[in-house]
């Protein structure tokens, strides 16, 4: 079997889009189709059904996919040794990462990494959803579920908890708000349902029974700027609005506590920069754990 064939298969089946396999691959749509179709021919069986919407990887395609990653998981880690294991880390290393986690913390602590060696570059991906590490959506994942199945590197990162919040000018047109019964009337800025990628994020239930009125937002930075605007009350990450002093907390008895989980793909889980990233989230969260954990009164 021809590796480049193999290289062309590996996007289109982790992407399921011939397109956007050619795109990664920085080749021509018919290239990616011509070369998948040599591969299927010199194997005499259909990897890929195609199909208007996209690429669904059949049975033979599966076999073909595990070995195939273990292959490129052995050459990427020899590429590694080979450069020179006692210089600086070189390469990419792609986090994904929520985007409160990401935008707030990992934005500011993966940068002195990046600072301090030039030749490796950290793609930060924060965004409200969830990656597929066997995918190679990225070679480093944060999640706030732990998994249940697959063939993965896991570690607890962090308990974190979440308050409700107001920005003190906003408080100060709308009057205090010291019990539960003080929302009503008041516009409430949180999620929209829709985007809702995991039960971890079910905590505003409550809260919008008490405020009918809603501002709903696709990211956790919308809802922190629109609070910070002075636009309503939203539940936000205590370690991301601790950072404003604009912004008020308030019914310190109403607290929400969830879980980050740190994840990568053993077949790349030694390569040495992804080792490294992967060690230096985990110091770094560990170092800030009182900010992530806010205690209910104070």
């Amino acid at each position: 079997m021809d590796w480049d064939h193999i290289r062309v298969f590996l996007a289109v089946a982790r992407s399921g889009q011939i397109l956007e396999a050619a795109r990664q691959l920085k080749v021509n749509h018919t290239t990616v189709g011509r070369q998948l179709s040599a591969l299927e021919a010199s194997l005499k069986t259909r990897l890929l059904e195609r199909r208007t919407n996209g690429c669904v990887i059949t049975p033979a395609g599966e076999v073909l996919l595990r070995a195939a990653e273990r292959v490129e998981s052995e050459i990427l880690q020899a590429g590694t040794q080979i450069s020179g294991a006692g210089e600086g880390l070189t390469g990419t290393v792609r986090v994904g990462a929520p985007d409160g986690l990401g935008n707030y913390f990992l934005s500011r602590e993966l940068g002195v990494l990046a600072m301090e060696h030039p030749g490796l570059t950290i793609q930060l991906v924060p965004l409200p959803r969830t990656f597929s590490l066997p995918r190679r959506e990225a070679d480093i994942a944060v999640t706030l579920d732990r998994p249940k199945q697959g063939r993965l590197m896991v570690k607890k990162l962090t308990d974190y908890t979440l308050s409700v919040y107001a920005a003190r000018d906003y408080l100060a047109r709308s009057g205090p708000i010291v019990s539960r019964d003080d929302l009503a009337g008041h516009l409430f800025v949180t999620h929209v349902e829709d985007f809702v990628y995991s039960r971890a994020l079910d905590y505003a239930a409550e809260l919008g029974r008490l405020m009918h009125r809603h501002y709903e937002c696709g990211s956790v930075v919308a809802q922190m700027e629109a609070v910070r605007a002075g636009h309503g009350i939203g539940i936000l990450h205590d370690y991301a609005a601790s950072q404003f002093p604009e912004l008020q907390r308030l019914l310190p008895d109403v607290r929400f506590t969830r879980t980050y989980w740190l994840m990568s793909h053993p077949d790349t889980h030694h390569m040495r920069r992804v080792s490294e990233v992967y060690g230096f989230i985990a110091k770094a969260v560990a170092g800030a754990k009182t900010t992530f954990i806010r205690q209910p009164l104070d």
